[in-house]
């Protein structure tokens, strides 16, 4: 059992959780290699560089190949010359790849577990309900006593707390529906709502041990 913070109309407490649906140890290799995944699936891959063949300029050779005392030389598109082509540079590729949707479920209920073992949970309710107010979300972080990035996890997509909080700094909402690995190891702290931990202590409660293979059937985490 853990000791986690509890924010609650408008005192904060402290509650035992067990941390056993999520796992026993942190998987650092598996962490490490779902991070490198979905980092790898963020980027453009749109770095081009033009070859000799592409560069403007004349493909006129330069001087006659011998008798004149200096060395051969073509065009002056050539890699070696100013202005000319480049050799094997980049050209535009996808840089995508995906992980067994096992292994990537494993990677999110271990990233939740390491949280847990750090003490960077917290769970707390009284989030803005009717209108966006980003002084009441604010408020609630500060009772916590968070300091650093903030990931807020809801239950449901709750789009009254992202419009409160879009505009803060290193603070993320994000539904259970969306979380992957990535996303809970971005930010230091996880604040979870009631409902939200209930919702993934019951996605994983079922889960296999990690040294007997990766969970059981559920959502992918893409």
């Amino acid at each position: 059992m853990v000791q986690v913070k509890v924010y609650s109309n408008g005192s904060v407490s402290q509650r035992e959780v067990d941390p056993a649906p999520f796992g026993e140890r942190v998987l650092g290799r598996t962490l490490k290699d779902a991070v490198v995944m979905y980092e790898a699936n963020t980027r453009q891959g749109t770095a081009k560089s033009k070859s000799r063949g592409e560069v403007a300029g004349p493909n006129k050779k330069l001087w006659k190949q011998k008798h004149t005392g200096r060395a051969r030389m073509g065009s002056k598109k050539v890699v070696h010359w100013r202005g000319g082509g480049t050799a094997f540079g980049p050209v535009p590729r996808d840089y995508e790849y995906h992980m067994p949707k096992k292994a990537r479920r494993l990677a999110l209920r271990n990233a939740i577990f390491s949280k847990f073992a750090d003490g960077e949970v917290c769970v707390a309710e009284g989030w803005p309900t009717d209108r966006p107010s980003t002084k009441a979300a604010v408020a609630v972080l500060k009772a916590l006593e968070i300091e650093g990035g903030t990931l807020i996890v809801t239950a449901d997509a709750d789009t009254v707390l992202h419009r409160s909080l879009r505009n803060v700094p290193h603070v993320d909402v994000r539904p259970v529906a969306d979380l992957n690995a990535r996303e809970v190891l971005l930010r230091r702290n996880m604040v979870l709502t009631p409902d939200a931990l209930s919702a993934l202590e019951s996605r994983f409660s079922g889960a296999a041990d990690p040294e007997g293979g990766a969970s059981g059937v559920g959502t992918a985490e893409s």
